[in-house]
């Protein structure tokens, strides 16, 4: 059975994808088959979603489409009003069935989230659901900018609270300035029952592969598999 991630954020644009493709990368270097997964994807660009080209550029496992992706909707919107809108419901048994092919074909598979913790992806079930269904211990990312100590200590509270375990942090700098940056980083480093993987310095154009360097796998209280 793969070793498995699932990458959430503290909202949504704090730079989960950045960081899902920096692990994928940092696995690959580690000599390990890595496949990328996004489950629900909302906001096409063009032809394509983002998001989910990024995880596939940075996997090292060609995996068919609808495992790696198997909700895709147009509007960037909350995965429900987007799933409403087509006329479909996401089904976490659908997404449990992708999960397992992946598992099949790597070492890893590193899930992305979409939006935070708790946003809604049918009436019923959240993203935290689908993360304990899936039973992949949660890597947090922080987006280091102002608010951000609330937000990721409410956001580690609602993963422990659904009995996920959170192996690790990445406090992501997506603002060029942030005040007292150093001191909210050991604000939370002090707070947060897991390592802080690393820190992902402000860059107008920063690759995976660049972001990789910056994360320490040792740090994981996880199998690498």
């Amino acid at each position: 059975m793969a070793a498995s991630l699932f990458v959430t954020g503290t909202d949504t644009g704090v730079g989960k994808t950045l960081v899902a493709c920096a692990l994928l990368e940092a696995f690959r270097s580690a000599g390990k088959s890595a496949v990328g997964m996004k489950p629900v994807a909302a906001g096409r660009e063009g032809a394509h979603w983002a998001d989910v080209e990024a995880l596939c550029g940075s996997s090292n496992v060609r995996a068919p489409a609808a495992s790696v992706n198997p909700y895709a909707f147009d509007p960037a919107v909350a995965p429900h009003i987007a799933a409403e809108r087509a006329g479909t419901q996401i089904d976490l048994q659908k997404i449990r069935s992708a999960f397992a092919e992946l598992s099949a074909l790597a070492d890893v598979v590193i899930i992305e989230g979409a939006g935070g913790f708790l946003v809604p992806l049918n009436p019923r079930e959240t993203t935290a659901d689908l993360a304990r269904s899936l039973g992949a211990p949660v890597v947090m990312v922080v987006g280091m900018r102002l608010g951000c100590l609330n937000h990721a200590l409410l956001t580690h509270a609602a993963v422990l609270a659904a009995g996920v375990p959170c192996v690790g942090w990445v406090a992501n700098c997506i603002v060029e300035h942030m005040s007292e940056r150093p001191g909210n980083v050991r604000a939370l480093a002090e707070r947060l029952d897991c390592p802080l993987l690393g820190e992902i310095p402000y860059m107008a154009q920063l690759s995976a592969r660049n972001a990789a360097r910056f994360l320490d796998l040792h740090k994981l209280a996880v199998a690498h598999g």
